[in-house]
Formats: C-alpha cells, sequence, structure tokens
C-alpha cells in the first residue's frame, strides 16, 4: 500500500474520530443531567423559534443580493473614477455579501423574538 492512500484514510479516521467524542460526550452529558433530574429543556436552549429553512433561505437572498449589488457598486466605481477592475471587484463583492449576511444576522434576531 502507498503512501498515497494512507493520507485520506488518516483524514477520514481523524475527522470520523472527532465526531465520534464530540457526540459520545455530548450523550454523556446529556445523560448524567436527566439522571441529577434536570430539565430536558436545558437541551433547546439557544436553538431558534422559526424554521431552519425560513433562516437559509433569508440569509441565502441576503447574500445573493450582496454579491449583485457589490459586483453593480464595483462596475459603477470601475467606469466613474477608473479604478483597476481586478482590485475593486473583488472587495466591493466580498464587503458587499458580508453586510447582506450581518443584515440577515439581525433579521434572524428580529424573526426569533416575534
Amino acid at each position: 500500500m502507498g503512501g498515497e492512500i494512507l493520507i485520506p484514510i488518516s483524514m477520514f479516521l481523524v475527522i470520523f474520530g472527532i465526531f465520534y467524542l464530540f457526540l459520545s460526550t455530548r450523550n454523556r452529558e446529556r445523560l448524567a443531567l436527566i439522571e441529577k433530574g434536570a430539565d430536558a429543556s436545558i437541551f433547546m436552549r439557544g436553538h431558534s423559534k422559526s424554521p431552519i429553512w425560513k433562516v437559509i433561505l433569508l440569509n441565502l437572498a441576503l447574500l445573493l443580493m450582496g454579491i449583485g449589488l457589490g459586483l453593480l457598486i464595483a462596475s459603477i466605481l470601475e467606469k466613474t473614477l477608473a479604478v483597476v477592475p481586478d482590485a475593486i471587484y473583488p472587495g466591493v463583492t466580498f464587503t458587499m455579501a458580508g453586510i447582506g449576511l450581518f443584515i440577515g444576522y439581525n433579521m434572524t434576531k428580529n424573526l426569533d423574538k416575534e
């Protein structure tokens, strides 16, 4: 067996081991809390009240709108200011995509309050 096949196998084993350890430890902690008589609602703390498809759809829509708006602004800046297109397009696109995701995060928090 060559060294080329050992690398993917070892990577798979490492990732599998990490997930197994995480899930088994979480299960043990929950069983210990249940044995002590803790309320089961503590396991749901931090979870969103709104359906996950609404959150994903909202964030995806705002991300795509941010990318589109970033490309539009970059093309306007390129034509009016005569800047280098290699520098302006990625910068403005990633900035507007980040702003879109930030707005999506805030809208998701407001969605959970309702």
